[in-house]
């Protein structure tokens, strides 16, 4: 993901849109991964449902398996 820009109001206001649209859905996923929700999305014309499971995945805000072992490893 790439980070922020200093100030995100010099940027162009589609740009921010862009971020904004993007930060709601990475916490809406991360939100149905941490209460075990499955998450509906439209996919090739038709509605289909991915489970809580396989929401899981390492976000931003949480350091990854690999990440944790390294430190364990110091």
């Amino acid at each position: 993901m790439n980070a922020w820009p200093q100030s995100v109001l010099e940027l162009p206001l589609e740009e921010r849109a862009l971020l904004a649209l993007q930060a709601a859905v990475r916490n809406v996923i991360d939100e149905h991964a941490r209460v075990g929700l499955p998450l509906h999305v439209w996919s090739d014309g038709k509605v289909v449902e991915i489970s809580a499971k396989k929401l899981r995945f390492p976000s931003p805000r949480q350091p990854s398996e690999k990440a944790s072992r390294a430190r364990k490893a110091r």
